[in-house]
């Protein structure tokens, strides 16, 4: 585990909403799960920045792989994740099948979006490298990390576009959101 990492297990486990929601969904046994995105890069800048732990953080992103693609199979996964919580968690938890984001996600965002093979493909899609951290509580209750582009943006405090993907069409309200809670974030705009 590199330096970053640890620090961000440090973070981790000090934001007991975190640990609830990991603590939880350790527990159901989804398969190739992971909470990405807001409440793990946003736990960083709060830790960053001096802000108490949960602040500006919104809901939590669950993504699972399960090669059933049915909206079935993912409705029975979502309610069985929202009867396992109580409110507020209850509607904070978002639960997404990471097997079938290409079935919706051109629809939603106007940009095509090739399936993926398991749930730690997925964060190399997101907007910024900033945003594309996932983690989970391991069963030996050891925190695992994937960050395809490193830590070093999000503990930076810096926001810069997916260099790997065109500019995601939400690429300003995403900077907007962010500046508008972390007026400390140095944002690169693209080329």
């Amino acid at each position: 585990m590199s330096d970053l990492e640890a620090r961000l297990a440090d973070i981790v486990r000090a934001d007991s909403g975190l640990m609830h929601v990991m603590t939880t969904i350790r527990s159901l046994d989804i398969p190739d799960w992971r909470v990405f995105s807001g409440a793990v890069y946003q736990s960083i800048w709060n830790a960053q920045t001096g802000r108490p732990a949960g602040y500006g953080i919104r809901d939590y992103d669950l993504g699972y792989f399960d090669p059933d693609t049915s909206w079935d199979a993912e409705d029975v996964v979502i309610k069985r994740v929202a009867a396992a919580f109580e409110p507020p968690f209850r509607d904070m938890v978002e639960v997404r099948n990471q097997a079938r984001v290409h079935l919706w996600f051109e629809g939603k965002f106007g940009e095509p979006y090739d399936a993926l093979r398991n749930t730690d493909e997925a964060p190399a899609r997101f907007v910024a490298p900033a945003f594309a951290v996932g983690v989970r509580l391991e069963h030996d209750d050891s925190i695992s990390v994937v960050a395809p582009f490193g830590l070093e943006d999000v503990f930076n405090l810096t926001l810069r576009p997916n260099p790997d993907r065109p500019l995601a069409r939400g690429w300003t309200k995403a900077v907007t959101n962010a500046l508008g809670r972390w007026p400390e974030l140095t944002v690169i705009e693209p080329a």
